[in-house]
């Protein structure tokens, strides 16, 4: 057994920077990655004739516990010996712990990698949750060699320490601390020494759109260091430096990989959490703030997720990382026993920043809705779990710096998303949606992929495929919506914003960034017509400069593939017909064509007194192949009829890649408006009667609003033109302008 161990560690030694580990490493922390993870089984099985399946090596990625699942399958004796791990040192030494299990294996089990041995598949067994519950316990048992503490004094921080700022909230988080205080903050972060700490830490920030300037620098000091790591990796001096120096700990730092099981993620996610308190309760007490997670509610079938109520059953918990968070909390509940402050906060799916639409390409939250984009369909589920990052990370801040708040739970996880509100969502946005059974649609997004690979989903696929995230998404699917009374309390009384659903308008930058980087798919004019109505003109044009003497009409149908379309772009399609003579006898097609709303901000046309309200720009075609363009413009004007100015095309034409021979202007018949534009519109007729309404009050009302905006601007002009007169007008202004500058840095001070 040893000899197989060794083998495999050589082998998986090839993947990882720092060479060969021995049997009881877990490859993940020693760097594999989940696609090395990939290549070591088919190395393994080339090679060694050991063969093992991907969730193998995610379970338990010890060597020794691959070579030993390789045995039992072989049915070659496997003895291991199961010993607690060595109990946490007091202070000052860290929280540490050997192995829960240590091999001993028998002399008799020889080895020879050409072994003639047929291969044999190997799958988890029913032993490495039994294996699971026997180190959680030990875990667990360490939490009572903590010392005993006092109560950490209620007076807000001055110098804070933080993991996890490299990661997507605590990146986020550390800015917000720096914004909702004056204290400074330590970041421990993982590299080879302080300087390249340093050098991955501005990198992190830069990659979430967070400022790493010279006063953000001014007021962090970054150190490295690792929570897998006696002492947190930290020498003894700096340890004791910091149990007297900080006043607040904030721990985010997690491993968070859904496939890994609980001996992979315990150093990280348990281990970690029980050496920061450990810090926390020597010297001068100090609150830990831990980020945990509503994974700890993961049992399925659970019926209640508030913040005071129980957790999961651990031996009702399926996945590693599940298991990590839910023994991360109970070693620290154990810690309050002894003193400690410990204040739980519990995100579900982290959602994409409401301003800046960064997104965490690896949350579950990201892949589910970029399948749904992408393949317009969506399980049957009860509740998503779903907020903002930026949403959660203020919350979190501000409990943080408000000792009332300390040593309580917190579930931050915002409006839970129902399946009628996001297939409504996705609906009116233009993306009709199938509702399908659970298991269905995972076989269906599996079969899709499989025969058409989208490689940024990759990681959801992975996860999908897994025996034991599946007990995993059932879970999620089906589990009741977190409670938050006590968060929603806290907000109100703090003046933050409220909780609400991560729905369609709060994702939309979000949503536009995972398209742009391949992971979701915006409507386009490729999908069924959204909503349609027709538009028929008539006029006269005439040589440019010249009489109009002959007859012009146009009969278009206006559409929009959603309603993204036109808030985001203000675009509209256009097809149909130009019927012109003066171009040719018979009728030209309208080959592509776009209609602009209030093109440019409405600013006026030629610095004139003309508004644009609508651009239109057509691309047409004759019967010959000739082929033509027409670019007409709508314009508003202080002091005309609104009513006709909305209806009023002025019009040019030409050849392709001519200047214009015509121009004209053609109107909309009054008669023909209404019935047209507003009556007339058509809806997809998927969507049920309820919503083509809705569909149809939504494009109303933004476009009435849109043409309002257009209307009013020259006559608000023509008043500030007036008002330019004045003799103290210069003044007046500089003074305006002083004040809004002055609003305008308040205004950001205040979002900070």
């Amino acid at each position: 057994m040893a000899e197989v161990a060794a083998d495999i560690a050589a082998r998986a030694a090839r993947f990882l920077p720092g060479g060969a580990p021995d049997s009881e490493t877990d490859l993940f922390d020693a760097g594999l990655s989940s696609v090395d993870a990939v290549e070591l089984v088919a190395l393994m099985a080339r090679e060694l004739d050991v063969q093992l399946t991907l969730d193998d090596v995610f379970a338990d990625a010890r060597p020794r516990r691959l070579a030993q699942r390789w045995a039992k399958a072989l049915g070659l004796p496997t003895t291991a010996s199961t010993t607690a791990p060595t109990t946490a040192s007091v202070v000052p030494a860290p929280v540490t712990a050997a192995p829960a299990v240590l091999p001993t294996t028998p002399a008799s089990t020889s080895y020879t990698p050409t072994t003639s041995i047929a291969p044999v598949v190997v799958r988890a067994s029913d032993d490495d949750a039994d294996e699971d519950l026997e180190t959680i316990l030990a875990d667990l048992a360490l939490a009572d060699r903590l010392p005993f503490s006092r109560q950490a004094d209620p007076v807000p921080p001055r110098r804070i320490l933080l993991t996890g700022a490299t990661g997507y909230l605590g990146s986020h988080l550390l800015l917000d601390l720096l914004r909702q205080g004056d204290a400074d903050v330590v970041c421990l972060v993982r590299a080879a020494d302080d300087a390249a700490a340093e050098r991955r830490l501005g990198d992190a920030l830069a990659s979430f759109d967070q400022p790493w300037t010279a006063e953000v620098r001014r007021r962090v000091t970054v150190l490295a260091a690792d929570l897998r790591q006696p002492c947190l990796g930290l020498s003894q001096e700096v340890w004791d430096g910091l149990a007297q120096d900080v006043d607040s700990i904030v721990n985010v730092a997690a491993a968070v990989d859904f496939l890994r099981g609980y001996p992979s993620l315990r150093q990280t996610n348990v281990l970690g959490p029980l050496a920061l308190a450990e810090l926390a309760m020597t010297g001068r007490a100090k609150p830990l703030h831990h980020i945990s997670s509503v994974a700890v509610f993961n049992e399925v079938g659970i019926e209640k997720m508030g913040e005071d109520d129980p957790v999961a059953h651990i031996d009702r918990l399926f996945a590693g990382y599940d298991k990590s968070k839910w023994a991360a909390e109970a070693v620290l509940r154990r810690a309050r026993e002894h003193g400690l402050t410990v204040t739980f906060l519990r995100p579900g799916a982290i959602g994409g920043h409401t301003r800046t639409g960064v997104y965490n390409p690896h949350d579950l939250s990201t892949g589910l809705i970029g399948a749904f984009s992408r393949y317009r369909t969506v399980p049957a589920f009860k509740f998503m779990n779903l907020a903002p990052v930026d949403w959660i990370s203020k919350v979190t801040a501000a409990v943080v710096f408000d000792p009332a708040a300390w040593g309580q739970n917190y579930n931050v996880t915002g409006r839970a998303e129902t399946l009628p509100q996001l297939v409504k969502d996705m609906k009116l946005a233009g993306m009709n949606v199938r509702v399908a059974n659970w298991h269905d649609w995972r076989d269906d997004l599996l079969a899709r992929h499989a025969s058409d690979p989208v490689p940024e989903l990759d990681f959801l696929i992975r996860i999908l495929r897994s025996p034991t995230a599946m007990k995993l998404f059932e879970a999620l699917m089906f589990g009741p919506e977190a409670g938050s009374e006590r968060t929603d309390r806290f907000v109100a009384r703090h003046r933050l914003p409220e909780a609400e659903r991560y729905g369609s308008q709060a994702q939309l930058k979000a949503f536009e960034r995972m398209a742009k980087d391949g992971v979701a798919r915006l409507p386009s004019r490729e999908d069924p017509p959204y909503l349609s109505f027709r538009e028929r003109t008539k006029g006269r044009v005439g040589p440019v400069g010249g009489e109009r003497d002959a007859k012009c009409r146009m009969a278009l149908t206006l559409s929009i593939a959603s309603m993204y379309q036109v808030v985001r772009h203000r675009k509209i399609d256009v097809r149909g017909e130009v019927f012109c003579e003066r171009l040719h006898p018979e009728p030209l097609t309208v080959e592509a064509g776009e209609i602009w709303v209030r093109p440019d901000e409405g600013v006026p046309l030629r610095h004139g007194s003309d508004h644009p309200l609508l651009r239109y720009r057509l691309v047409l075609v004759d019967r010959d192949g000739g082929r033509w363009w027409l670019e007409g413009w709508k314009t508003a004007r202080a002091s005309r009829d609104f009513w006709k100015q909305t209806r009023t095309i002025e019009v040019t034409l030409g050849r392709e890649n001519e200047p214009a021979t015509l121009a004209g202007v053609v109107k909309v018949p009054g008669k023909s408006y209404v019935p047209d534009q507003i009556d007339g519109i058509e809806v997809d007729p998927r969507l049920s009667s309820q919503e083509r309404r809705l569909a149809k009050l939504a494009w109303l009302s933004w476009f009435f609003v849109q043409v309002g905006m257009g209307l009013a601007e020259p006559s608000l002009r023509a008043v500030a033109e007036l008002l330019d007169l004045r003799k103290d007008a210069i003044d007046r202004d500089q003074d305006k302008l002083q004040r809004k500058i002055r609003k305008l840095m308040i205004k950001r001070e205040q979002t900070r």
